[in-house]
């Protein structure tokens, strides 16, 4: 069962935007200074992304609004 409150169509678009643009998943995260196994996470709706860097996460690649602060 996914713990997410991310609608798993934003995820599966956030995905397809990555694709279209010819970025890996693994080159986003290093991109943004985020660790690969969460931004997976992410776009799986395995994580709530409520805070932290699963927040951070979700607000890089468009899926949720809100600021990225480190």
């Amino acid at each position: 069962m996914h713990a997410t409150c991310i609608s798993e169509q934003a995820c599966k678009d956030a995905r397809k935007r990555l694709e279209q643009q010819g970025v890996t998943v693994k080159a986003f995260a290093l991109q943004h200074d985020l660790h690969p196994s969460t931004v997976y996470a992410v776009l799986l709706g395995q994580k709530k992304c409520l805070r932290g860097e699963a927040h951070r996460a979700a607000v890089a690649l468009g899926i949720k609004e809100g600021v990225a602060a480190q």
